[in-house]
Order: structure tokens, then sequence, then C-alpha cells
């Protein structure tokens, strides 16, 4: 790599990912800084956003897919001054066995390489042999391998040379444009808009500009220009090069990156990209104002700064493998900002990959969503509970009661249903009104609710319906021990004031047995078995057959 470190113009070596691992000399006299400073940085960090999002979405693909691009146009962040226009070329290498990317940049405000190049061999020519120098042969081998356009004119504008993709364009055969004015070439209206910097190159003043210009298939075509001109050791022009460059596909992709990256700018919801090893690369100004880190906080960190530990074990685990499996995850993600605080994220994440399937970049899209899903909760909570003791209505309890049966066909676990209605409940009413007896319902509620596990359900179905649902119960035995319980603790005196209602439960308990029984008959046994236990004399339970 040391001839690369040498290399006459800006130049880089990435990773795969776009991680920059050496730099050369002329390429820190651009952006600042050393090479260590920039070994291990994306190298996007070197462009401003709409160059990023170009990188990202049109050179890394093509790049990927072809091996190599050349003659991109990007604009470079320069550590002084203005940003420094510049034409990308990259191209695939091996690098002390390992798959890397080598990057030359030539910087279009200075000449461009090719330019250089040509008058370089000129010189040289001259200097080491006019013989050389005079060997048509050789020049035409240099520039007919260019892409570019090349010419030569002297100063009546009449062409002397005109290299391979020149004589193409114009539709002549082998040497046809030897000897023909420029504005016969170009037609007299061409002609007279280049006229100007024509006579500014005669002068001794190079010039750059665009042009429209007739392509071969009868389409329009922007090409840069550059006129240089050509100066023997005294100074006088004795005519001047001209190199066409057709940059319609970059003014094309110029267009999208534009419209992408006032997409990307405006919309908001926040957007982030990560390379394959889940490091941000870009990310928009919705994102960084939803999570209140800047861009330069968030660019080359982790994903994981902005995961909450609000979720279970496993679930970003599943997320990834979702997200591999299918190439797309949606779901809700809770998010932690800056300042510590969290937000729920509504969050669709998506895979790039390259034209022979390899991850090339993680793009996610998000949006704030906490109120809504705060509403929401609220709505469910209305929905699936008793407004007056807040457990679980009929609706929660046949829910839940689902999944136990659900889980009951796949492993080996016991269900149990005990069905209570209050003794005694309607002369508590009679006699001391709804108030009261609403009283008595709550207290009962908190007293069922603290005898139970976790795992198990305590639900109020309406009046004086109270249900408890058991997840796997240990056997029979403890089934009957919390029965016990259950009727001692609701018999004994509810405190209202200086009031001391007293109430009784009756239970029918049922267990679930046979499979395939649904929720809705499983719930009616054990009411049936309840209404046994009322008819044997109230204050005890019975268990469904």
């Amino acid at each position: 790599m040391q001839a690369f470190a040498q290399f006459p113009c800006p130049a880089l070596v990435t990773d795969r990912a776009g991680i920059i691992q050496s730099v050369n000399q002329e390429l820190l006299l651009l952006v600042g800084g050393d090479a260590d400073s920039w070994r291990a940085k994306p190298m996007d960090q070197m462009f401003p956003l709409a160059g990023r999002i170009f990188l990202q979405t049109h050179i890394w693909p093509m790049l990927v897919h072809e091996g190599r691009v050349r003659e991109i146009r990007l604009q470079l962040l320069a550590h002084e001054g203005p940003q420094v226009p510049v034409f990308v070329n990259a191209q695939k290498v091996v690098v002390e066995g390992v798959q890397s990317y080598a990057w030359i940049l030539f910087v279009t405000l200075e000449r461009s390489r090719y330019e250089q190049e040509l008058l370089a061999l000129k010189q040289r020519a001259e200097a080491v042999s006019l013989e050389l120098a005079r060997s048509e042969r050789f020049v035409r081998t240099v520039t007919d391998a260019m892409p570019g356009m090349i010419a030569y004119w002297d100063t009546d504008m009449r062409c002397q040379f005109a290299n391979k993709p020149c004589i193409a364009w114009f539709g002549k055969q082998d040497h046809g444009l030897l000897g023909l004015t420029l504005a016969t070439v170009l037609g007299e209206r061409p002609f007279q808009q280049h006229l100007p910097y024509i006579q500014k190159t005669l002068a001794g003043a190079a010039q750059e500009f665009e042009h429209s210009l007739d392509a071969p298939d009868g389409s329009l075509a922007t090409v840069m220009v550059n006129y240089i001109p050509d100066q023997d050791a005294s100074g006088v022009v004795k005519g001047f090069f001209a190199l066409t460059t057709n940059i319609s596909r970059l003014r094309e992709a110029d267009a999208a990156v534009r419209l992408t990256a006032s997409v990307f700018e405006a919309t908001t919801e926040g957007i982030l990209v990560a390379d394959p090893a889940g490091h941000l690369v870009s990310v928009n100004p919705a994102c960084c104002r939803l999570t209140g880190y800047s861009e330069a906080q968030l660019l080359g960190q982790p994903v994981g700064m902005l995961v909450s530990e609000r979720h279970e074990d496993g679930f970003f685990s599943a997320m990834l493998a979702e997200l591999q499996a299918t190439g797309i995850w949606r779901g809700d993600v809770w998010t932690q900002r800056r300042d510590g605080s969290v937000f729920r994220a509504r969050l669709s994440l998506s895979t790039l990959c390259s034209a022979d399937g390899q991850l090339i970049r993680y793009v996610g899209v998000g949006s704030d969503i906490t109120d809504q899903w705060g509403q929401e909760q609220v709505v469910r909570q209305l929905a699936l509970h008793d407004g007056l003791t807040g457990l679980p209505n009929r609706n929660l309890l046949m829910e839940r009661l689902g999944h136990l049966i659900a889980r009951s066909v796949r492993e080996s676990r016991q269900i149990a249903l005990m069905f209570l209605d209050l003794d005694g409940f309607k002369e508590v009413n009679d006699t001391w009104g709804h108030a009261i007896g609403d009283q008595v319902l709550k207290t009962v509620a908190t007293r069922l609710s603290g005898l139970v596990r976790q795992s198990d359900t305590v639900a109020r179905l309406g009046g004086d319906e109270f249900v408890l649902l058991l997840d796997n119960p240990d056997n029979q035995e403890s089934i009957e021990s919390i029965a016990a319980r259950v009727i001692a603790l609701v018999a004994e005196p509810v405190c209202v004031g200086e009031l001391r209602p007293c109430v009784g439960a009756s239970m029918g308990i049922a267990v679930y047995q046979q499979a395939g029984e649904s929720a809705q008959t499983f719930l009616k046994r054990a009411d049936d078995a309840m209404y046994a236990a009322k008819a044997a004399g109230k204050s005890g339970y019975r268990f469904a057959p």
C-alpha cells in the first residue's frame, strides 16, 4: 500500500462497509486531520448530507454490483473554505487477502486528472524525445482509452486531433474530424454559445462549463466541457485542448438525489440507516428531533444506544431473526432519548441488499405513538375491565381462559374455574342502599385479588358474581384449600364507616379435563356447580361433574 499512499491525487481505501482503512496525504490536505484520526471512520463523513445519501443509494449498490464506479461527481467537505467538487472513481481490490475498495478522487476545481495526464505526457514527450512527442500512436493509445471526448484545436479553431469517443460522438469516420473547423463540427448555434469560452481560452485562461449537446442517438445530452490553452515556453497560446464528458446520467442522478434528500429532510418520520454491523451511517432531522441527539452524536454509534430496557428478554433477537429471514419487520419499540426519557415508536425496518444478495444496509422509519398508545390502553382498560372494581370483566376473562385452554393442548397443565355468587348481597342493598353495596363489592374484589397468584385471574362478571381462574393448580386438595379460604375471607364483615355489613359466598368449581371443551362450556359447568352449592345450603362449594 506504500505506492498507493504516494498516489498524486486524493485517495483512500475502505472495507466493504465503507469504513476507512487508509488515506493518502493528498486527501488529508483537503479534509484536514491526520491518517489516524480518519482510520476506522465511515468514509461518508467526508461528504455533506446529499452526498452521503447518494453514496448509500447509488454508488455503493453500483460498486457492489459492478465492482467499480467511474466519474461520479460529488461535493467533498473541505476543512477550510467551501465544499470541493470531485469526480469519484472506485474499484474493488484485495488488500492483504481482504476484499476492499480503492477510491480515487479527481478534484474538478483544478484541471481534471485526464487533462493533467495528457499535458504531462506531452511535456514528458517533448523533454525526452521529439520523435515520441510526434508519435500519434502513443497519444492515441492513451486518449482512445479514456471515457471522455478529447480533441485539439489550433488557433484557427481547426481540429488537429480527436480520440475515438470524440469521432464516434460526431458521427465521423476515423480521422474524419481532422482539418474541420469547430463551427462545422458543433453546428453554428452551439459554436456561437461556445465562442466566448473559446476566446477566453485563446487568451490563456482555462474554461470549464456545462452545455447541452445532441447525442449520436438523437437525444439531448448534458456534457461537461473543459477548454485548456496549449502554451509554449514563452506563454504564447498555440491552440487548446477540448475535454468533453457526458454527465447526463450524473445530472439525472443529481436530480434524484435532490428529490430523495428533500424527502429525507422534510419527512416528519424519523429515518435512520445502519451498516451491517448495526452502526448508524445516516439519520434525518426528524430522527434527531425524536431522540434528542444531534446528527454528529448519532453517526458511527451502535443502534443499541437508542434501545430502552423495557422490553422482555429475547424481544430484539426475535426482531433481528425475522428481519434477516423476511427482509422486513414492523412493530412498536420503546426508545430512549438522550435525556433518558422513553417514548413508544411505531417502527418499520427493512434490509437493503446488493444484487448478489449481500446485506448492505438496514433502514428504519419510525414515529412517536406514545400518546396514541396511551389512549389505546385507556380504551382497552375500559373495554376489558369492570368499571366499579377494576377487575377483568367477562371479555378479558374469556380471552385469558381461551389462551390457557390453547396452552393445555400443547403442554400438560391443569385449569380450574371458581364461580362465586355472594350470599346475602341483596339484603345489604335493600338495607343500606347501593352505595354501601358497591363498597362491599370493592372490598370483596380486593380480598380475592390478594388471595391468588399473579398468574391467576380474578374477574367480576356483573352484579355479585365473581370468577377465579387458576392457572395450573397443584392438585384437587390445593383447589379445595383455596376455596375454603375464599369462603372464609368473603364472610368476614366489611367495614363501611360505622356499618359492618356481612355477606357469604356460594361457589361452583370446574376443572378442565376434556380436550376440546370450549371456554363457554367450561364456564357454564362452574356456574351450574355454583347453583348446586346454593341449593345445598349456601356458603359452601361444589365441584362440577
